[in-house]
């Protein structure tokens, strides 16, 4: 079992590493495949470790999420060399008043109705399971790393890695 404070500082390190990047590809289970599509995460990790899209209550998605809640979030910037996989459990939620809280006005994109959309709907991914990978080191930096490996015999570290249990 985590800690509330070591829960909050991974939930804090998984947000700074997902902070400025505007998509992530959610897998879900169809029929036995795995299936991903881009989704737009409606702001930060929530305190109860959370992630929220707003989504049409009768996409393919969402009865994927109906028949098989585990799902997968993933966010990539290959021009940072940093990756994050969020594992956890997805939910249907129709909440009037969170659904206010977390709208932008560029959703009006996918939902020209706003928030009077008929079919307009969250869905919660609850994370249990994280695992990032981050080189924020420059080039030369990496590169000084593998000659430095390649002299020592020793493996290179040109990035950071870590798995996270959020449960």
């Amino acid at each position: 079992m985590t800690s509330t404070i070591e829960q909050s500082n991974q939930i804090q390190k998984l947000q700074e590493l997902i902070k400025d990047l505007e998509y992530g590809m959610l897998t879900t289970m169809d029929n036995g495949y795995l299936r991903s599509r881009p989704m737009v995460p409606m702001g930060a990790i929530d305190p109860e470790a959370a992630l929220w899209f707003f989504t049409d209550a009768s996409s393919h998605k969402v009865i994927e999420v109906e028949q098989q809640q585990q799902v997968n979030v993933s966010f990539s910037a290959p021009d940072k060399q940093r990756y994050v996989s969020l594992s956890g459990f997805a939910q249907l939620v129709r909440d009037r008043q969170k659904m206010q809280e977390l709208w932008q006005p560029a959703l009006k994109a996918w939902f020209p109705k706003g928030l009077e959309e008929p079919n307009i709907a969250l869905l919660k991914v609850t994370l249990e399971q994280a695992e990032y990978w981050d080189a924020p080191a420059g080039w030369v930096a990496k590169t000084m790393g593998f000659v430095k490996a390649v002299t020592t015999g020793e493996r290179a570290k040109t990035s950071e890695n870590a798995k996270i249990d959020l449960q």
